[in-house]
């Protein structure tokens, strides 16, 4: 994102003098309120008010240099499926209209309000966060970055998170991750999306689609404010990225089921990004992951996310269920088919299948391939369920291979400008978030080269 401010420029305007927290809060309800842009689809609720009274209060802290952070003052805003304090959480949908507000901020919420920054608003999602387009018949669809003006679908199910980063609405923004849900609705906008290792940030405070599976990560411009958001969410010192030399990183391209059926401008702009990368010294290998063929058999009968959101919401839909989105209905209740036998076998196998991709990739500094296998589709395509449900899986599939692993992945942007979004997706065993982040820091102006 060309001249778009990051979060370390942003600390240094706020630092210098050269802005304050105000005018960064009111410049973003400025960009949500215009009506010529995808604010009202973007946003469930915006917190004006309490938006500026804590960048007031941060302004204040920080003439008397007591911020709590460097970053403090910084809009950010929350995917509708966190709990802030005091409001209802619907998770992009209606079925939880009625549901009390909530007593507590969600731990992730929670630790970003410690560092200072300012929540602005809760993001659009697609409901329950079960898919990785990004549509939502509740509350509307924003459109993402690729051809406003023809509609594409900005992906999902962070879909609000990665349009408020887009469009200036938000300097980062909270995300969860099941399947991709960080990383493809940021390769569908041109930005930067994290999902770490599970264990790192606490889930407590935010509405499950699968406790095995979701991750709680950043959505941004930049590797470096991305890194600098997930070291808050996890409770880390926030220390300075040393980008790592191209020359000499050990790059492994799994050619299995990654790069199966990928659109042409996916993998034209993945082969120029592998190019870029050699031509500066990276070591590229193409291996077989044959464990990556197990993971499509372990989904069959939904998986995870089937079995673990519909024990969630099994009473839900009993007195609800008429007002779910009928394709995020029809996936929970795959769940209701799947046996305790069925959830010990996946147990079983994931375990199995997670020591066997991490001895095969030790000898590599990280998995290397496309974040989706489509481009964005446009949302009047979607409309028939068969076309929807294609796309979903295309958007989902090397996304979930991560996931699955429990491993740790970055999406940048691979494309040129002007050309239609495609991400290039970095991943590691889980526990190597750093090494991803120092990697994705080097490559990160490489790649589009």
């Amino acid at each position: 994102m060309p001249n778009a401010p990051t979060l370390a420029t942003l600390a240094d305007d706020l630092e210098s003098g050269r802005t304050t927290s105000r005018k960064l809060v009111e410049a973003c309800i400025a960009r949500i309120a215009d009506p010529a842009g995808e604010g009202p689809r973007t946003f469930i609720h915006v917190d004006k008010d309490a938006a500026l009274t804590t960048a007031d209060a941060m302004d204040a802290l920080r003439k008397v240099k007591a911020a709590p952070s460097r970053y403090a003052g910084i809009p950010v805003s929350i995917k509708d499926l966190f709990d802030i304090k005091g409001q209802t959480t619907r998770a992009g949908s209606r079925a939880l209209d009625d549901s009390d507000p909530a007593e507590h901020d969600a731990a992730a919420v929670a630790r970003l309000r410690k560092a200072g920054f300012v929540v602005i608003g809760r993001t659009n999602m697609t409901e329950f966060a079960y898919s990785g387009i990004g549509i939502n018949p509740h509350y509307g669809t924003p459109k993402g970055a690729w051809n406003r003006a023809e509609g594409h679908v900005p992906g999902g199910s962070s879909s609000g998170a990665a349009v408020s980063v887009l469009d200036g609405m938000a300097h980062g923004a909270l995300g969860t991750d099941t399947g991709g849900s960080c990383r493809i609705p940021a390769a569908y906008n041109g930005i930067v999306g994290y999902k770490p290792t599970q264990r790192r940030v606490p889930l407590d405070g935010s509405v499950p689609l699968s406790f095995s599976l979701d991750s709680i990560g950043p959505l941004a411009r930049s590797v470096s404010c991305c890194a600098i958001l997930d070291a808050v969410l996890a409770n880390e010192p926030v220390t300075a990225l040393t980008p790592r030399p191209v020359k000499g990183m050990r790059l492994a391209v799994p050619t299995t089921v990654a790069l199966d059926d990928l659109d042409a401008p996916v993998a034209e702009t993945f082969e120029r990004a592998l190019k870029s990368l050699a031509d500066h010294g990276a070591i590229i290998e193409r291996i077989e992951m044959a464990e990556f063929h197990d993971i499509g058999p372990m989904n069959a009968k939904g998986g995870f996310a089937a079995s673990e959101s519909y024990a969630w919401h099994r009473y839900l839909i009993t007195s609800k269920g008429d007002v779910y989105d009928p394709r995020v209905f029809v996936r929970i209740m795959r769940g209701e088919a799947q046996s305790a036998a069925d959830y010990i076998d996946l147990l079983n196998e994931r375990r199995s299948l997670i020591a066997r991709v991490n001895a095969r990739i030790a000898p590599y500094d990280a998995l290397v391939l496309p974040t989706t296998a489509n481009t964005p589709p446009k949302i009047a395509d979607l409309a028939d369920d068969k076309a929807f449900t294609t796309q979903n899986l295309r958007a989902l599939r090397n996304c979930t291979l991560i996931n699955v692993i429990d491993g740790c992945a970055i999406s940048l942007p691979a494309h040129r400008e002007g050309e239609v979004p495609v991400g290039l997706m970095l991943a590691g065993a889980g526990g190597s978030d750093r090494r991803i982040f120092e990697l994705a820091a080097g490559m990160e102006a490489v790649i589009r080269v």
